[in-house]
This record gives C-alpha cells, structure tokens and sequence, in this order.
C-alpha cells in the first residue's frame, strides 16, 4: 500500500521535540535528513550527529490526518510558522533501498567493497563484503576511501596491525584480506564491535580478527596502526597511539581537515616522521613512520 511521509525542517536544538511528536503519533520510522547540503564528521562515540538545520521526516500509513499532528507541532516548537510538508510514497521494499546508492566500487587497484549479490569486475580482486549498516564505514566517505587506498598501496602483508575506531570493521577487514597476520579492531563504541565481528565473519576473516574496547587492549606495538576518527580525539590520543607503534612501524591517521592537519602532525611529530599528505575533498590522511629501528 501507499504510504504518507511527513516532514519539518527545524534548527538543531528543535529535533527532539519534533521526534517525540512524531514517535507519540506512531510513525512507522523517524529520520533526520540534512536540509543545507551542509558537511557532517563522524560523531564521537556516543554523541548524536546533527546538523545545524535539517529536516524530520516520518513514515506514516496513508490514511494518517496529518492536521492534528500539524497543531502538535505547533504546541512543541511555540510557533504558529510550522510548515509540514507531506508527500505519497508508492510502497516498496524499505529494508533494502540502500542497494539503489550502494553499489561495488574499486580502491586502488584490486582492492574492492562490495555489498551482497554484486561482485567486482576483476578476478584478481581482493574483496570486502559489506552492506550498509549501524556503524559508520562503507567506503562512502571520503576519509575511508583514503584509507582503503592506502592499504591497497601498502598491503600489510604479515604485519600485525590495529584499527582504532574501527566502526563497520571495513579497514581492519581490508587489513586482513591483504595479508596481515593480526588484526586488532579498537572502538568505544558496542554497535560497533557487534558490526565489526559480523562483518569479519562474513568475509571470512574472524580468525585473524580481535574486537575489542580500548581498556581491553592488551598487545605490544604492531608494524601499523591505522586510525579513521576526528582531529581532536586523534590529538588526545596521540601518547596512547605512539605507544601501540613498534619503532621502524607506520601509522595512518585521517577524518582531520585540510587545515587541521597542521595541529595533528604537531602533536605526533617528536615520534613520527611524515610523509606528504594526501587530499581528498576538504579531508586529508597523514602517514608516518616511527622514528628509530626495530
């Protein structure tokens, strides 16, 4: 059947509000949606990503009177000026329309991710199965297409390596599928680590996977450390993460703006030579190696 969706653009600190309007009206599902084409970073762990502005929107039956919910809105956000936009939507298959976005794509030159039922072009690829999921990393985004990229260059080929913040799991599973003997997948973050393991089992690579909470690393330093979160936390990390690196071993640091990248070498530079950065969009990835020799 046809279904109704509703939605209302709001500043940030209105989302609340205008979710549990349409959560007490049982909607079927409640997203958020950008409404100015405006740039998002991965949220830390534990923080809500919202943007400035954006737009709330709810699935309703098609039969749903929408005109009560109008007034509803009104008494939540103490405003008369509520616009609520509605559009009929022609039933389909929700749980699977990421496949109409998602599609294999290439990394390098034989490394590839692809999600259920597509298969790379090459025979010779070196491939991670994924769907779209709970925690962030498919390869959409530009910060893990510079990583894939990198590991597709510099295959860890019997390296010991960890992945801190390792979300879906896609860098330590690439990891592994270009040879690296040991992968340890770091994150704060539960969904993730749930994501992380089904996603290893998937592709095979369990066995050369450990998943695990930042306080339940327990490991000497490995060849390479490779780590996809934010300027800041990388910053703040910065000791931990010098730590986890042998001396002669390299690490992978990005989800850090062009012009942050300054600021985030600063902090590493005492222990890590840096080699030119790599840009792509307004993100760039910094690689260096440890200073001194094995």
């Amino acid at each position: 059947m046809p279904w109704l969706q509703l939605s209302v653009e709001v500043k940030r600190d209105q989302a609340d509000a205008v979710t549990e309007v349409f959560e007490s009206a049982r909607a079927l599902s409640v997203t958020l949606q950008d409404s100015a084409d405006e740039a998002l970073l991965e949220p830390a762990p534990g923080e809500q990503p919202l943007w400035g502005r954006l737009r709330v929107v709810a699935l309703f039956p098609s039969d749903y009177d929408a005109e009560e919910l109008h007034g509803s809105l009104r008494e939540a956000l103490h405003s008369q000026e509520i616009e609520l936009q509605a559009e009929r939507l022609e039933d389909r298959d929700w749980s699977t329309t990421w496949r109409d976005d998602f599609h294999a794509m290439r990394f390098g030159q034989r490394l590839w991710v692809c999600p259920s039922g597509e298969s790379p072009p090459d025979p010779d690829a070196v491939v991670v199965q994924l769907d779209p999921g709970l925690a962030f990393g498919t390869g959409t985004h530009a910060t893990t297409g510079l990583c894939l990229e990198w590991l597709d260059a510099h295959p860890p080929a019997n390296q010991s390596v960890i992945d801190y913040g390792c979300g879906s799991g896609i860098l330590a599973i690439a990891a592994a599928k270009l040879g690296a003997h040991v992968v340890q997948a770091i994150d704060i973050d539960p969904q993730a680590l749930i994501a992380t393991r089904d996603n290893a089992a998937r592709n095979a690579v369990a066995q050369v996977l450990e998943v695990m909470l930042p306080e339940e690393l327990d490991t000497g330093p490995v060849d390479l450390v490779i780590a996809n979160i934010l300027a800041n936390p990388l910053i703040e990390l910065a000791e931990t993460l010098n730590s986890l690196v042998k001396p002669g071993g390299r690490i992978v640091m990005t989800g850090i703006l062009a012009e942050q990248a300054d600021g985030v070498m600063a902090a590493y530079r005492g222990w890590f030579d840096f080699e030119a950065l790599v840009k792509r969009e307004e993100w760039v990835l910094l690689e260096g190696g440890k200073k001194g020799e094995e």
